[in-house]
């Protein structure tokens, strides 16, 4: 029995150092690895390029949230601005500044009866 675990180590060994030694690449069997290994890149290429992607995605999306939080400011200045601009006060300093004034009579109501037929 201690012969077989010495054999048993001896193998590990042996089997560990051939992998070490790239004996698996060039032995008879060789054409299997290559092609697991060839696998395994293209795998991992696609890994990479999909990474990028994302990352390139992610700097996009921040980039449309930066100009997004700027034209809500924009539009809340315009719409401030509007709203002064739309003010009765207002309206009437820059129709003075024309030689224009409010009417000091109140508008009446024009009241149309249409005859019936």
């Amino acid at each position: 029995m201690p012969n077989l675990e010495l054999q048993k180590r001896y193998s590990m060994k042996e089997g560990f150092y051939n992998i070490i030694k790239g004996k698996f690449l060039v032995s008879d069997d060789a054409l299997k690895n290559w092609r697991f290994i060839i696998f395994l890149s293209l795998l991992a290429l696609i890994m990479i390029g999909s990474s990028h992607s994302a990352d390139k995605k992610v700097h996009k999306i921040s980039k449309l949230n930066a100009q997004v939080k700027e034209l809500k400011s924009e539009y809340v200045d315009v719409r401030m601005l509007l709203m002064q601009a739309r003010m009765e006060s207002k309206i009437i300093a820059a129709m003075e500044s024309r030689g224009l004034q409010p009417s000091s009579n109140p508008p009446k109501r024009i009241r149309i009866i249409e005859k019936k037929k």
